[in-house]
């Protein structure tokens, strides 16, 4: 399996889990759109998390909702609308008049986006059930973009999981839920992920919950944290990477704790 160089470290961290960008810093500019991903390049996270989905004509487009309503300027259902459709809305002045223009990205772009910026790698997410044809175009384009080294896919739908297996069984995967179902280790283990990544809320509710996947060989990187109570309670419980929409106030406040833990006089 391909190791991914800055999501799974050889020597992971406890007191420097990875910190993704959720849908670039989304606290500063529209989700998912090159706005949000370049201000969370320049705040210099390490890692992008974004979402996919398949647009009217199969075009695999990066938008979180399944209608682009409460993130645009238009209505309608993502996989009613063909790109064409998509790429004509504004994406940007629903969040901020200062925005106004961002487009929905096409996946391809986005791809070539990280492909210029090696510090950076990908959680991709894919939304709702996916096939192995309808996944398979879109792992070849990873591939293609030379991202497989620095990816990791993943789905809440565990027949996308199973069909990521079985298009690209060389890109390390990863199995979102909300709520840990009894069965999360052993479904991880049947889709042989290298993640399982849970709402933050699950993991302060079982912190051991991080310990036990780490003994059966996995990651876990929860989403979404971003005040400052949630990080301690999550770096107290061990988790190795954390999905946050303040990737640059976390990246400071991770400095800051080390700098306190080494005792460093500011003078």
């Amino acid at each position: 399996m391909v190791v991914v160089t800055t999501l799974l470290p050889d020597h992971p961290d406890p007191d420097r889990p990875v910190v993704v960008a959720h849908r670039g810093y989304s606290a500063v500019a529209p989700q998912n759109t090159f706005a949000a991903f370049d201000a969370a390049w320049r705040a210099g996270a390490p890692a992008l998390e974004l979402d996919v989905r398949l647009s009217a004509d199969g075009v695999p487009v990066v938008i979180h909702d399944p209608v682009v309503d409460r993130v645009t300027d238009g209505s309608g259902a993502v996989a009613d609308l063909d790109v064409h459709t998509l790429q004509g809305l504004d994406a940007g002045g629903p969040f901020s008049s200062a925005f106004a223009g961002q487009r929905i990205p096409l996946l391809q772009d986005v791809l070539a986006f990280l492909a210029a910026r090696p510090g950076m790698d990908l959680l991709c997410e894919y939304k709702g059930a996916w096939t192995t044809e309808q996944v398979a175009p879109t792992t070849s384009a990873i591939d293609a973009a030379g991202l497989a080294g620095r990816c990791i896919v993943q789905g809440f739908h565990r027949g996308t999981v199973a069909a990521l297996r079985e298009a690209a069984p060389h890109l390390p995967r990863g199995l979102l839920c909300e709520e840990v179902p009894a069965d999360l280790l052993d479904a991880a283990a049947d889709l042989d992920v290298v993640t399982v990544n849970p709402a933050v809320a699950s993991v302060l509710a079982d912190p051991a919950l991080v310990r036990h996947a780490q003994a059966a060989g996995r990651r876990v990187m929860p989403w979404t944290a971003n005040s400052s109570r949630e990080w301690e309670l999550l770096l107290g419980a061990g988790v190795d990477g954390v999905v946050t929409d303040r990737p640059g106030e976390l990246r400071g406040w991770l400095s800051g704790r080390a700098r306190r833990g080494a005792g460093s006089v500011v003078g």
